[in-house]
């Protein structure tokens, strides 16, 4: 069963399908709006869609495309507007990480990183965004995270970087778009229960971090889409993280990066 408040509209997520950009699109779905899914493994996105589409009843459509290479946002948006789909939502939530110290990894891999947590991203709105503004109507969430609010630290080096650029960025993005009718919302989630940390290597570091530290992906999802909804610029989902989120606004700088230098810490563990 959905309710009415996405019928008619259709929603884009990219990543969607596992983790969060998979919750996400139940929560999407679940509020009436038509789907197109996007992400790199095609019979999950498929079997992700049939199951959508039997629970909510809405139209779905899957498009295996891989971020990290040049140009794709760009065919993506072009077979969209090929297929005659106006997005009226689109949720960038597509994203991973590089673990291990920056000297120690390939610079294809970095750039392929960057192609899909900072390009993408950027070059989707951008496109997609003047339609929204015709339109009256547009919904923007960008997944970013937690960690784009604190001290940098040791592995999985541009991570923060690239989250506290898409903070900043959906903020601007926020103010831009006042009396448009677009909302713009920065979804930052802490340690959430996904596969990400399998795909990435560091299951068994993560597997230290006390219970409370961690998320569900549902409740991540929806707290990302009402906040949005509302046009909420930020939205960091557990009062734990709100609290921490807060708490490092304040730290004296050189306090803050000792902090970081702990949380290396954990992220470099190798069991």
């Amino acid at each position: 069963m959905t309710d009415a408040e996405g019928k008619g509209r259709i929603a884009l997520i990219t990543g969607a399908s596992a983790g969060i950009g998979e919750a996400l699109a139940h929560v999407f779905a679940a509020h009436g709006f038509d789907l197109v899914l996007t992400a790199r493994r095609n019979h999950r996105l498929n079997a992700l869609a049939e199951t959508l589409e039997s629970a909510y009843g809405v139209k779905m459509h899957t498009i295996a495309a891989d971020l990290s290479q040049a140009g794709t946002s760009e065919a993506l948006a072009a077979k969209l507007e090929k297929d005659g789909i106006a997005v009226d939502a689109l949720v960038n939530n597509a994203g991973y990480a590089v673990p291990g110290l920056y000297r120690d990894t390939g610079w294809k891999e970095q750039r392929d990183f960057l192609e899909v947590l900072v390009t993408a991203p950027c070059a989707l709105t951008h496109l997609l965004l003047p339609g929204m503004n015709a339109r009256r109507y547009g919904r923007i969430l960008n997944v970013a995270s937690v960690a784009g609010f604190m001290p940098g630290s040791a592995s999985h080096t541009l991570y923060g970087g690239a989250k506290a650029m898409m903070i900043t960025w959906s903020q601007a993005l926020h103010s831009e778009q006042k009396g448009t009718g677009v909302h713009v919302t920065a979804l930052c989630p802490g340690f959430t229960i996904t596969e990400f940390h399998d795909v990435n290597g560091t299951r068994g570091a993560m597997n230290r971090l006390p219970k409370f530290m961690w998320l569900d992906a549902k409740h991540v999802a929806l707290a990302g889409y009402e906040a949005v909804m509302k046009n909420s610029p930020i939205c960091t989902p557990g009062r734990q993280y709100k609290a921490l989120a807060a708490l490092v606004r304040f730290l004296p700088r050189n306090f803050a990066h000792r902090l970081g230098a702990l949380r290396s810490r954990v992220l470099t563990a190798r069991k």
